[in-house]
């Protein structure tokens, strides 16, 4: 499915504002002039400008234009409002990915797995636990629990690239939303061998778990990330609504 227009506009604003092209707390180039340099509709714009707003990239300014607030986050940071893969959270964070497949394997979904993803008993999924690097620096094991109804012909070789690259460029998927519980969790075994061995004064890992749903309103994915502590952020723009 081809990406929307605004999409563009918004990746490509984002980008410079990441890349410092817009300065901190300087003004972007005014409405018109964007109007002019992406060829597009002011309404278009201004849902572009409005993403912006909406992950604290930019602040509108009513009479003045739009201010660029937007400040990096130390260490690995990653967004609560987006879905995002791996490598696209690393690129934007500024360092380099790499994934390691542990454990590529189908089954059906048992009682007691149903209760914990939420698919329904005898679903038949694949079952991937993958090692996140950054930097050479094991951050993060996922548990990944994918349906194959929806997500046919996955392979060791995409789960060590990108899935979701896989997802959108290739099966064409429309990915819309995700439900995420954070936790923090006593250390497991497999936590300590791939994570933790050289880690001192920490027994408990931050636990993000999330179910995620297709344009069709499929739930296709049942993930369980779980992140070295001391390398743990999320981030997210909060807007206070009016009372």
């Amino acid at each position: 499915m081809p990406k929307s227009r605004y999409e563009e506009i918004y990746k490509d604003l984002k980008q410079k504002i990441e890349a410092n092209i817009f300065a901190y707390q300087e003004l972007l180039p005014s409405e018109n002039t964007l109007i002019h340099t992406y060829s597009c509709s002011r309404n278009t714009l201004r849902r572009a400008v409005s993403r912006l707003v909406t992950d604290g990239y930019v602040q509108t300014m009513q009479g003045k234009g739009v201010r660029n607030i937007y400040q990096p986050v130390a260490q690995t940071a990653f967004t609560i409002g987006e879905i995002e893969s791996f490598r696209e959270s690393a690129t934007r964070n500024g360092h380099l990915p790499h994934t390691k497949v542990l454990l590529f394997t189908e089954f059906a979904i048992s009682e007691r797995q149903a209760l914990c993803t939420g698919f329904p008993v005898g679903a038949d999924i694949y079952y991937i636990q993958r090692l996140h690097y950054l930097d050479d620096m094991p951050l993060i094991l996922n548990h990944n629990y994918f349906l194959k109804e929806a997500v046919c012909g996955l392979t060791k070789e995409i789960a060590e690239h990108s899935i979701y690259q896989y997802l959108e460029q290739t099966l064409h998927m429309t990915i819309v939303n995700s439900k995420r519980v954070m936790t923090v969790e006593k250390m497991t075994q497999i936590d300590e061998k791939y994570l933790m061995m050289n880690v001192q004064d920490y027994n408990c890992m931050a636990v993000v778990s999330s179910q995620t749903y297709n344009s069709d309103g499929v739930m296709f994915e049942y993930t369980q990330s779980r992140h070295r502590p001391d390398y743990f952020r999320f981030y997210e723009n909060a807007v206070r609504k009016p009372v």
